[in-house]
C-alpha cells in the first residue's frame, strides 16, 4: 500500500468517526440535561428520568424494522375472519341436531374453536394462521439480540389462558350479570349493582389501556395488542431476507372477482339477456315442432302450443307458473277430456290474445307481454307470436244478432 492510499484510508476513518460523533450529539441534544432532572425533588427526579428514557424508547423506530405494522394488523383481521367462517359452518351443521343449540351454546362453540386453533397454530408452530399468511411469527422480546428467540411455554400457556379461557369467562360473566339485572321475578340486590358497576369500570379501563397500547404500536410497531405487550410477545418475520414482504394474493383475487362482477352488472342490461333467452326459447320450440313425428291426417291441423291440452277455463300461464314440469299424465287427461288444473288456475278477468284469440287472465297476459319488450310472446295454447291483447267478449251477445223472442 502506498503512502497516498494509506492517507486516504485514514481520512475515511476520521470522517466516519466525526459522523458518528455528530449523530450522538444530535441524539443527546434531544434529551433534557441531567442536571435539570437532578434538581427535581426526591420523588420526582427518578420519575422524570424514567419518563425521559421511556419517551426516547417510544420515539425510536426500532419496532418498525422487524415487521410491517400493516401486516400485523391484517394478521389479526384474518384470524377473526377465519374464526367467523368456522363458527358459521359449525352453526349450520348443528342446525340439523338442534335448532336452538347454536344460540344457547354460542360461547362454548367459540371456546372450542379458539382452543383448537390455538393448539394447532400458536402452540405448535409459534404463529397463527393469519400471521403465517403475512410471513410473521411470534418471538420473545425479553432477550435483546439479533436472533429471534421463540416464546417459552409459560408465555404460550398464559397467552392461551387469557385469549381463549379469559374471553369465554368474561362473556359468561357479563351474560350472568345481565340475567340477574333483568330478572322478572325479583329485583336485583345491591351486590349485583356493585358488581355490574365494577365490571363496567374494568371494561372501560381495559378499553382505554388497549387504545393507548395501539397508539404506541402505531409509533414504534413493536407490540400489536395489550396482551402482547404484557407478555413481551412480538410478531417478527420468519426469514430475515423478506422483512417487508406482504402477501397480496387473496386481496388481488378478491379485487379481480369484484371487478368481474361489476363488469357483468354493467354489460348484461346492455346485451339484453332476456331478449336472447326468448329468441332461443322460440327457436328451440320450432325445432321440436319440426322434429316431432307427424301422423296421417294431421297435415291441415292447426299449430298447437305446449299447453294446448288444457281446458278453456284454465289459464295456461297460471298453470305453467304453478307446475313447472308438465307431466305426461296431465297431457293424457287433457286429451281425454279429463279434469286438469284447479280453482287456483281458473281464468279471472279474461283477456284474449291478438290475433289467435286464446283466453288468459289479464294480469298474467299483461306481465308476459310487458316482459317481452315488444318482441312478442309465444302463446302457450297455439304457439302463435302474440304482441297485443284485448278484453274477451265471448260472453257478450250482440243485440243485433240476438234472436227475437217473438220468433
Amino acid at each position: 500500500m502506498t503512502s497516498s492510499d494509506f492517507q486516504l484510508a485514514q481520512e475515511r476513518v476520521l470522517a466516519r468517526r466525526r459522523q458518528r460523533d455528530a449523530q450522538f450529539q444530535a441524539q443527546r441534544s434531544l434529551r433534557p440535561p441531567k442536571n435539570a432532572l437532578e434538581r427535581l425533588p426526591f420523588p420526582l427526579h427518578g420519575l422524570g428520568r424514567a419518563t425521559s428514557l421511556e419517551w426516547s424508547r417510544l420515539r425510536s423506530r426500532e419496532g418498525t424494522r422487524p415487521a410491517f405494522r400493516v401486516g400485523q394488523v391484517d394478521a389479526e383481521l384474518l384470524d377473526e375472519e377465519l374464526l367467523d367462517l368456522l363458527k358459521d359452518q359449525v352453526g349450520e351443521g348443528l342446525k340439523l341436531f338442534n335448532a336452538h343449540f347454536r344460540q344457547e351454546y354460542s360461547a362454548e362453540i367459540l371456546l372450542a374453536l379458539r382452543a383448537i386453533l390455538f393448539k394447532l397454530s400458536f402452540w405448535d408452530h409459534n404463529t397463527t394462521y393469519g400471521a403465517s399468511l403475512q410471513n410473521l411469527r411470534y418471538t420473545d422480546s425479553r432477550k435483546p439480540g439479533s436472533l429471534y428467540i421463540p416464546p417459552s411455554r409459560v408465555q404460550k400457556a398464559l397467552y392461551g389462558l387469557v385469549s381463549v379461557g379469559g374471553r369465554y369467562a368474561w362473556t359468561r360473566w357479563e351474560e350472568w350479570l345481565t340475567t340477574q339485572e333483568n330478572g322478572v321475578v325479583e329485583q336485583p340486590s345491591e351486590n349485583i349493582h356493585l358488581l355490574s358497576r365494577a365490571t363496567s369500570t374494568i371494561s372501560l379501563l381495559h378499553s382505554i389501556a388497549a387504545f393507548t397500547s395501539f397508539l404506541i404500536f402505531l409509533v414504534n410497531g413493536k407490540y400489536r395488542t395489550l396482551l402482547d405487550r404484557v407478555l413481551h410477545l412480538r410478531l417478527t418475520p420468519k426469514t430475515s431476507h423478506l422483512r417487508r414482504q406482504v402477501s397480496f394474493e387473496y386481496m388481488n383475487r378478491q379485487l379481480v372477482w369484484h371487478a368481474f362482477t361489476e363488469f357483468l352488472l354493467f354489460v348484461l342490461p346492455l346485451v339484453g339477456i332476456n331478449r336472447w333467452r326468448r329468441w332461443l326459447s322460440r327457436a328451440l320450440t320450432r325445432i321440436r315442432t319440426l322434429l316431432r313425428p307427424g301422423r296421417k291426417g294431421e297435415g291441415d291441423e292447426k299449430p298447437r302450443g305446449e299447453l294446448a291440452f288444457l281446458p278453456e277455463r284454465t289459464c295456461a300461464i297460471c298453470y305453467r307458473d304453478q307446475n313447472v314440469d308438465v307431466g305426461v299424465t296431465d297431457k293424457t287427461l287433457g286429451a281425454a277430456g279429463g279434469v286438469v288444473g284447479s280453482a287456483l288456475t281458473d281464468i279471472t278477468n279474461p283477456y284474449e290474445t291478438v290475433p289467435c284469440g286464446c283466453v288468459f287472465c289479464f294480469v298474467c297476459l299483461a306481465q308476459v307481454l310487458e316482459a317481452s319488450e315488444g318482441d312478442g310472446w309465444t302463446c302457450l295454447r297455439c304457439g302463435t307470436l302474440v304482441k297485443e291483447c284485448r278484453p274477451w267478449n265471448g260472453d257478450v251477445l250482440d243485440p243485433s244478432e240476438a234472436p227475437s223472442m217473438n220468433e
